[in-house]
């Protein structure tokens, strides 16, 4: 598995690496600890939620594609505009296909590495992260 980013435009890569993994403890290990994730417009979550709220989405068993479109870097600090999809069939035969761009904040912690403080999946787009219970059957 790939090592935590050294550099902001990393964190888009290693984050996907390990959200397919369905490694949920590497996934984590991506953000900082009071990190923020926003999985639907106006609710952010942190701590244990955030994890939850990823873990979720890893059990759909579809992976993400990420594709940065814009890293803007100020010292310690950068935000990183991401293009990313998760499209695929999980492993109930549920047809998946969520897409959006990311409006995120990382920041360069003491050891060196770029993690997520900020994680705002959909930018400003009015959506939510799906689950395993808002998913439809393909068949």
């Amino acid at each position: 598995m790939r090592a935590l980013a050294d550099r902001p435009e990393e964190v888009p890569a290693v984050f996907a690496e390990r959200f397919n993994s369905g490694d949920a403890a590497a996934l984590a290990q991506v953000y900082e600890d009071a990190a923020v994730l926003v999985p639907q417009p106006g609710m952010p979550v942190n701590g244990p939620d955030l994890h939850t709220a990823n873990s979720r989405l890893q059990k759909l068993g579809v992976p993400i594609a990420v594709r940065p479109r814009h890293v803007y870097r100020s010292g310690d600090v950068a935000l990183l505009i991401v293009d990313w999809v998760i499209d695929g069939t999980g492993p109930e035969g549920q047809a998946v296909h969520v897409e959006g761009t990311a409006t995120d904040i990382a920041r360069r912690g003491p050891d060196g590495r770029w993690r997520y403080v900020i994680d705002n999946p959909f930018g400003t787009r009015a959506q939510q992260l799906p689950t395993e219970d808002t998913v439809e059957p393909a068949f």
